[in-house]
């Protein structure tokens, strides 16, 4: 049996990253309410990818890769995030993206070309599509005698989803060095993997905390991050161990990307009570489904802990109603 430390990953995230109370929040709501500031991991505008990547980079360079492929909608955090990863690693990143939604040089698009990325679009709604362009990509520059490494969408892959298990345990040790444990911990869920990597470092460091992951896009994520969290296990040679599946909620609105007025008044109310910025396609969804249901009278007397995975690039790029 192995754990999370018997794997070499490459220090990208400037850890440990806060874990706070957020006063003014549980005071107007009547709940102990906290937040895990991966908002804060210390490369590009910080975000809950750097923990994955601190992994897939370190695999990525022990194959002697020197190109790194990986993909995401126009405004990805995810490629965003591997273009500034690279950077520091002195690898070239290129960006396969879908060519929809905002595709105008700003938000994430602008720190992509400022990171030095390398952005190829894809005219399609088919991810298989973009796959099989990566594909045909790194065949040229084999021949050419690169070695291209190929991060799939949201670095959600079995190595990747170590990422979270390790940020649980950070942040559920800085609870114990606080003399506090949580009775829930809430994440956005985009693509299965940090789901999948907070359910099983909950269930491995503190089993007594109850999961609820918001998704924020129309995928079958109760088989996506079951399948994810088996995969993990097996790295942690943990095969076939019982994992308790998370609570998966929808708030999905309009459509993936497009944030409702209540996802508006979520960021605005965060930001005007304690001074943090959520972004309006992933943790404002997620915030927005707290809100409602501490409204409901959800969670009473129990501490809450909500992971602020980043992606504060989408606000200079998409409109809030």
């Amino acid at each position: 049996m192995k754990t999370i430390h018997d794997f070499p990953r490459f220090p990208l995230c400037a850890g440990p990253t806060p874990l706070q109370l957020l006063p003014n929040l549980s005071r107007k709501y009547g709940r102990q309410i906290y937040i895990k500031r991966d908002d804060m991991t210390g490369v590009g505008l910080g975000g809950n990818k750097v923990r994955k990547l601190e992994f897939l980079l370190t695999d990525a360079r022990a194959r002697g890769a020197d190109v790194v492929f990986t993909t995401g909608g126009a405004q990805s955090n995810h490629a965003m995030l591997t273009a500034a990863c690279c950077a520091k690693l002195g690898m070239k990143a290129v960006l396969f993206l879908k060519e929809r939604g905002v595709t105008e040089e700003k938000g994430n698009l602008l720190l992509d070309r400022l990171l030095g990325a390398e952005v190829r679009f894809v005219d399609t709604d088919d991810y298989g599509e973009v796959y099989a362009q990566m594909d045909r990509l790194a065949a040229q520059l084999r021949a050419e005698g690169h070695v291209p490494y190929a991060i799939p969408l949201g670095g959600s892959t079995a190595l990747g989803v170590l990422g979270y298990v390790a940020g649980m345990e950070e942040a559920y040790g800085q609870g114990t060095a606080m003399g506090i444990s949580f009775d829930h911990t809430v994440c956005v869920c985009g693509s299965g993997g940090t789901t999948a990597g907070v359910v099983l470092g909950t269930h491995l460091y503190s089993p007594g905390t109850r999961v609820l992951a918001v998704a924020v896009d129309d995928q079958p994520f109760d088989q996506i991050v079951a399948d994810l969290v088996q995969g993990a296990l097996a790295l942690l040679e943990r095969t076939g161990e019982a994992v308790p599946p998370p609570e998966i909620r929808s708030h999905v609105g309009e459509g993936y990307g497009i944030p409702g007025p209540e996802v508006t008044a979520a960021v605005e109310e965060l930001a005007r009570l304690e001074g943090i910025f959520l972004d309006p396609v992933y943790t404002g969804k997620a915030f927005a489904e707290v809100l409602s249901l501490l409204r409901e009278g959800k969670f009473p007397g129990e501490r809450i802990l909500f992971l602020h995975s980043g992606g504060a690039g989408g606000l200079f790029a998409v409109d809030l109603p």
